[in-house]
């Protein structure tokens, strides 16, 4: 039986991981500067964590959502102190598409409307309804196309309020930080407006923090910079360091009733022993304040690049803008620098998502990198000008 290929594969094998690297089948050591798409926040094969899901999975790996399970009681509470977000309510599910199709589907039973705006370079994740959320036809098979979503440029606020107002809204979904759609954040002003406005025509404000979540930006969330309240807020990747957890968090207005939402594998005992980790690792490292201090140094270390247009993103959620394709500079960057960054779908962005772990001196080996790369492609232009003339 072959595999049904969905994505290009670098041709790369990792067979072991620590902290913020990497290693291949030939002992190759990579600085993992992706995080496997957000999802490493603790660093690889993190000891607290590596105990916690060993010790769980000696007692029990897993049954259904129809016993008790202490475990997901002691995450709610250890999630809400740490987020600051205690009155909410925790849905746990497995991924970020599964968070999001939840938040969707329990928006629409709140609100009784069916209808969806969404954003301009969103991504959401590839099921049904968390798919038409997402701007990106390619991936929008007819089925999903039955959703009725509203695409709209971040940050307009009065084509926000003209689709609102016919009142048959039932859920704005956003992510604070456009992630795949390139690193893009509006203003306070747009997301209070936002969330006024979501309030105004009785339908729910979703925020997506799939990738943004748990102390990627610096904050625990990226929206809590705004000072705003969601009414549903989406999580995943960052939420168990590798381990197949998701959520929601809703808030205290939208009441529960059996059956409402339901899964098999969600809040499992091990996702559950994996978050935990998580959240303790996050508290006792002080890893959201290394994100903000790592932060700054890359902004600062980034004003000497050449090439480079704008840095984006704010903590450890980072592109860097040039002017020109980076597909090739990440190719450099893996085979020959062994290096791993993200792209984007701005192609001109190279995407920075590392462990939290990180420190300044994994930094200071990216921009050694970049600024070989960048003066090799100097030179190369200079030539080929040169050449022309």
């Amino acid at each position: 039986m072959s595999l049904f290929n969905v994505y290009p594969l670098f041709d790369i094998t990792p067979v072991k991981a620590k902290d913020v690297y990497v290693f291949d089948e030939k002992g190759t050591k990579y600085l993992d500067l992706y995080g496997g798409h957000a999802v490493i926040s603790i660093g690889h094969s993190h000891p607290e964590y590596v105990n916690s899901i060993s010790e769980q999975v000696s007692k029990i790996g897993f049954y259904s959502n129809s016993i008790q399970n202490p475990l997901q009681v002691k995450l709610a509470l250890t999630l809400g102190k740490l987020s600051k977000c205690e009155a909410y309510q925790l849905f746990l599910c497995n991924s970020g598409a599964e968070a999001n199709e939840n938040a969707l589907k329990l928006a629409s039973f709140h609100t009784g409307k069916k209808k969806v705006i969404a954003f301009k370079n969103s991504f959401h994740g590839r099921t049904s309804a968390a798919v038409a959320a997402t701007d990106n036809p390619k991936i929008i098979a007819p089925l999903n196309a039955q959703q009725e979503v509203e695409f709209i440029e971040l940050g307009d606020l009065v084509s926000v309020e003209k689709a609102l107002v016919k009142n048959d809204v039932c859920a704005v979904i956003i992510e604070i930080i456009q992630g795949i759609g390139g690193l893009d954040e509006s203003t306070t002003e747009f997301y209070q407006g936002l969330s006024k406005l979501c309030k105004k025509y009785n339908s729910l404000l979703i925020v997506d923090e799939v990738q943004s979540g748990f102390g990627r930006t610096g904050d625990f969330f990226a929206f809590q910079k705004h000072n705003i309240t969601p009414d549903i807020i989406s999580m995943a990747k960052g939420m168990g360091n590798g381990f197949p957890i998701g959520g929601i968090l809703i808030h205290p207005n939208i009441e529960a009733s059996l059956g409402l939402l339901g899964t098999t594998f969600g809040g499992n005992h091990l996702a559950c022993a994996a978050s935990l980790a998580v959240l303790n690792v996050l508290e006792s490292e002080n890893l959201m304040q290394n994100a903000k201090d790592v932060s700054r140094y890359f902004k600062e270390k980034a004003k000497s690049l050449s090439n480079l247009k704008s840095v984006k993103g704010r903590g450890l959620m980072l592109g860097l803008e040039f002017d020109f394709n980076v597909s090739e500079l990440r190719k450099k960057l893996i085979f020959e620098h062994h290096i791993f960054t993200g792209s984007a779908k701005n192609p001109d962005v190279l995407r920075i998502l590392p462990p939290l772990t990180i420190q300044k001196h994994h930094i200071d080996v990216l921009f050694k990198a970049l600024e070989k790369e960048l003066l090799d492609l100097s030179g190369f232009k200079n030539l080929t000008g040169l050449k022309e003339n």
